[in-house]
């Protein structure tokens, strides 16, 4: 081979490969939809959404079956207010339940859609009622912390 197409090889195999770093910085940000897909779009409020953000999936039975798509408060109760894009070929009942779940101790959030039983399905628009807010562990550490504290102040008036 000539230096020439040694050269010719290389350049390519390198723009092979930052094309591949590329396509994975992407998907692993979840920035990139690859493929399109039809949807609708749902509303669910939250008292606490925690560290929910938009783009982040929404999965049922561990599926993902759609993604957020924006994030506002409502000035006027004060929650979180969660527009989602399902996709079309997955119809959920009008009283489902969403919750926002951890994927794992400490990783994303994500929402958890729980199928209802309800005949109708949940319409493009629609507002999905039952939710469950996030469980951020700083207030569960500073409740865990609080009760022991409690629990050792009756220890020692009980002493006395």
């Amino acid at each position: 081979m000539s230096k020439r197409n040694v050269e010719i090889m290389v350049g390519l195999f390198v723009l092979m490969g930052m094309t591949g770093l590329v396509f994975l910085a992407l998907k692993a940000a979840n920035l990139a939809s690859f493929g399109a897909r039809d949807g609708y779009a749902v509303t669910a409020r939250f008292d606490n959404i925690g560290g929910l953000k938009p783009r982040s999936p929404v999965r049922s039975a561990g599926v993902t079956v759609g993604r957020v798509k924006t994030i506002s408060l409502d000035p006027k109760t004060f929650e979180g207010v969660v527009t989602m894009e399902l996709d079309s070929s997955v119809r959920f009942p009008r009283d489902s339940s969403a919750k926002i779940l951890t994927a794992g101790l400490l990783g994303d959030q994500y929402i958890g859609i729980e199928p209802g039983a309800s005949d109708q399905d949940l319409a493009a628009g629609g507002q999905i009622r039952q939710t469950q807010s996030a469980v951020v562990l700083e207030n569960l550490i500073g409740q865990l912390v609080t009760g022991k504290a409690a629990e050792a102040a009756d220890q020692a008036g009980e002493k006395k």
